[in-house]
């Protein structure tokens, strides 16, 4: 990779038990498909959330084919060979025959999931989570895409962008964390290297052949098909949670009708039969009323590009930026407008 490899400080499994007084489920602040998280203060007086990864202690050493042993693996050798504001930082590992264990960046006001769907929907949280946030958050997750797929050479997938992958602090800056199922893309020749970004981003789109792994609701239909992996597979990802924050609902819910349980495919039935308005959280109404209604359709507009079923029909990182820029400074002169309209 163009960055060097800046491996985090090694921790003993007996020093990471003790911070989380063994794993008690008491520090526990989160579980996923691959771990559990913890939260704990470390010597130096930071707060870090520490990932033990869940697999069987017998294989901890010796199973390299292990689903979760090739995940801690991935985790830190991308984290530690690239670095933007708008990703969570890796403070250290440990690799033990107890166990696997991750040692991070604590990020405290929960996950672009939670805000949107679970704990922290509150009253007073949602008075925080205004439209103009959200695109906020929108246009700063593609800044990390565009970092990822044109600034890092040989290019990373993510390959799980999701909402629940997405921290964000106190002052609603986000991260984008869980590299664990990232795949490098191939490095691009010499002849074409020394060509700029234009070499670059076609050279992207070779990928690589590999089998799907993803989040339901967030896996590219292309991908799935063809077991083809692009930089576009993220921007299909990225479009479902554009949808999110323009709907407030979940990518995958099995209580709506079977053919709208995934929310790309319900999104685009209602945008196409021009029905998107039934779709819009009801809460970016309440606090922005009719006058934001223009920048919701073009982050919708933009979703619905990303999600397209096709790779080559759908933008790149890009493109999802600088249409982001562009629609946070109309959000910004429509706020200004109603602003001036209610001091006359």
């Amino acid at each position: 990779m163009a960055g060097f490899l800046r491996l985090p400080p090694v921790y003993t499994y007996d020093q990471l038990s003790l911070l989380t007084e063994g794993f008690d489920p008491k520090h526990k602040i989160g579980d996923g498909g691959f771990g559990s998280v913890y939260i704990a203060r470390l010597g130096d007086g930071r707060t870090a959330a520490i990932k033990k990864l869940h697999v069987r202690p017998q294989r901890a050493a010796a199973a390299v084919a292990d689903s979760s042993t090739r995940s801690f693996c991935n985790e830190i050798m991308i984290l530690s060979s690239i670095d933007h504001p708008n990703l969570v930082k890796l403070h250290g590992y440990c690799c033990d025959r107890r166990g696997l264990v991750l040692v991070y960046d604590y990020v405290p006001n929960g996950t672009l999931a939670d805000h949107l769907h679970g704990s922290r929907r509150s009253h007073h949280m949602k008075s925080s989570f205004t439209w103009p946030v959200r695109v906020d958050i929108a246009l700063q997750t593609a800044l990390v895409l565009e970092y990822l797929h044109y600034m890092v050479h040989p290019p990373v997938v993510h390959r799980d962008i999701t909402s629940s992958n997405i921290f964000i602090d106190e002052d609603m800056l986000i991260k984008v964390g869980d590299f664990g199922l990232s795949r490098l893309l191939s490095p691009l020749p010499s002849d074409q290297a020394s060509l700029g970004d234009d070499a670059a981003g076609s050279a992207l789109d070779r990928g690589v052949w590999t089998g799907p792994q993803g989040t339901p609701g967030y896996l590219d239909p292309e991908y799935h098909r063809s077991f083809r992996l692009t930089e576009k597979s993220d921007v299909y990802s990225f479009g479902v949670v554009l949808l999110e924050l323009v709907t407030g609902m979940r990518a995958v819910d099995p209580e709506r009708d079977r053919k709208e349980v995934g929310l790309a495919d319900l999104a685009v039935s209602r945008i196409q039969s021009r029905e998107l308005r039934k779709m819009v959280d009801p809460d970016i109404m309440q606090q922005g009323g009719e006058s934001m209604m223009g920048t919701v359709e073009a982050v919708a507009e933009l979703a619905f590009r990303c999600v397209a079923s096709e790779k080559d029909d759908r933008p790149d990182s890009r493109e999802l930026v600088a249409e982001l820029r562009r629609i946070r400074n109309w959000v910004r002169r429509t706020n200004s407008a109603a602003d001036d309209g209610c001091k006359e």
